[in-house]
């Protein structure tokens, strides 16, 4: 499988080492620096970063299932968790969903031991593992929110809030996130600002969207296999009938494993009618979420989500292998090891010209990655590009330079395009097409790229800031 704009993104990252960056924590860019460090700079060095990473999350999660689950139910868990799509995902792009996932399910059996077992070290190592997964992903939040909320619904455990302990967990979560809060403070909390204010603007005025709704229940769906998330609708349709609203009806390891799940899982569906959930932001729910629909789903169903899992993940497989299906987008690991060799030859004949693109951050990321120097996205043309707004962000360096824009035509819509993108004008004083990309496959037509020399650039009188 090719390089995908995610695996170049956060490689990106790491070549820049940060204390944090603009849309996401450092975990990953270390991770992938470690494994680059030892292995080399290889497209299949970021791929096993993520796999051995993923290999680390599933046998954290054998150890956290013994603890709610007996033999038999800990091999139906151990079956539906490695038959999702989501376990492969995470196995195959190296993302900040990699280290969320194993520090969550680490956190989990740490508080698992301090609570269960009363071992009280473990409420430090349990702080600390949470922090790491707040340096991981931002979504780690609900890990010591899920914390409290089960301390305050268990009967037996409430006592507990009165003691040090909560609370000296807490305090190692802070020692743990403390790069993070220092990166953010000297950035004047621009991290945490796009994590969440900028998105509830977006969200403020909008009307409900059931599309949106539908969506995301098709690709949370899709991404565990549809038995298993329907499994998990009707088992909290089951225990809403049995236990109702009343927490302490509910089993006290049962109830552990649920404030783990649905504050992520309900919280997310609900959003969903309003604004766009991404497919990978309910994945650390479903770390109890399967634990728990364990205990009641029979071995009938987990063999039908393994006959599933599997005639899903030979399609797929089939897909990497001979793209029969063209992926109109450019979340796509196709054609981009040509894309850096074309470019590469116009860099030798226009040497003098620096490149950008963009597409957000996709291009410019994975021409990153396979190039030498410094790529540009769209912070060239003024517009925000995520964390390309904090490298080599002095744009007056290039004042007067000529530049090669790399326009990715994602939906294979125009065979040649000769008028640019009107907004170049405003930063370049002549705008020339010279050139259009195109990689095939077996003879068909997989992607397309416009090039555009653009001549004597001028940065703006305003400069871009966040």
């Amino acid at each position: 499988m090719g390089i995908m704009p995610q695996d170049a993104y956060y490689y990106f990252y790491s070549e820049h080492l940060a204390l944090s960056y603009y849309d996401h924590p450092p975990a990953i860019a270390y991770l992938i620096w470690v494994f680059t460090m030892l292995f080399g700079k290889k497209i299949i060095v970021l791929k096993l970063t993520a796999t051995i990473i993923t290999l680390f999350t599933i046998f954290s999660f054998y150890y956290l299932s013994k603890g709610f689950l007996n033999t038999r139910q800990t091999l139906s868990a151990m079956v539906l968790f490695l038959s999702t799509l989501m376990v492969t995902i995470l196995s195959l792009v190296a993302s900040p969903d990699v280290p969320l996932m194993l520090f969550w399910t680490l956190s989990l059996r740490s508080l698992y031991l301090a609570l269960f077992k009363e071992r009280k070290t473990y409420w430090i190592w349990a702080g600390l593992l949470m922090g790491l997964a707040f340096d991981s992903k931002y979504t780690a939040i609900f890990l010591p929110a899920g914390m409290f909320l089960f301390l305050v619904l268990s009967q037996r455990r409430r006592k507990l809030l009165s003691s040090p302990w909560p609370y000296l967990c807490m305090a190692g979560w802070l020692i743990a996130i403390a790069p993070v809060l220092v990166w953010n403070w000297q950035h004047e909390f621009v991290s945490f600002r796009f994590q969440s204010t900028n998105r509830m603007d977006k969200i403020s005025g909008l009307h409900i969207s059931i599309m949106d709704f539908l969506g995301t229940i098709g690709h949370q769906a899709a991404i565990l296999i549809p038995i298993l998330f329907f499994t998990l609708v009707w088992g909290l349709w089951k225990i809403t009938n049995q236990f109702g609203i009343k927490f302490s009806r509910i089993p006290e390891s049962q109830l552990f494993l649920l404030c783990f799940f649905l504050p992520l899982f309900i919280g997310f569906t609900f959003l969903s009618f309003f604004y766009w959930v991404k497919l990978n932001w309910m994945m650390p729910a479903y770390i109890t979420g399967i634990l728990w629909i364990s205990l009641y789903m029979n071995e009938k169903w987990v063999r039908i989500q393994l006959i599933a899992s599997l005639v899903i993940h030979l399609a797929l497989a089939m897909e990497i292998a001979f793209y029969p299906v063209i992926i109109k987008s450019d979340d796509t690991w196709v054609g981009w090891n040509e894309l850096a060799e074309k470019v590469q030859e116009l860099k030798k004949k226009y040497p003098k010209s620096f490149v950008f693109s963009a597409d957000d951050y996709k291009t410019s990321a994975v021409l990153n990655f396979y190039f030498d120097e410094m790529v540009y996205s769209k912070n060239i043309i003024g517009e925000k590009a995520l964390q390309f707004d904090y490298v080599s962000n002095d744009l007056n360096l290039l004042k007067g330079e000529n530049a090669l824009f790399i326009d990715s035509d994602k939906r294979l819509q125009k065979e040649t395009q000769t008028i640019p993108p009107v907004v170049l004008y405003q930063y370049f004083d002549r705008v020339t097409s010279i050139r259009t990309i195109q990689v095939k496959k077996q003879g068909r037509l997989v992607r397309r790229f416009h090039v555009y020399l653009c001549a004597n650039y001028h940065p703006g009188k305003v400069k871009f800031t966040n």
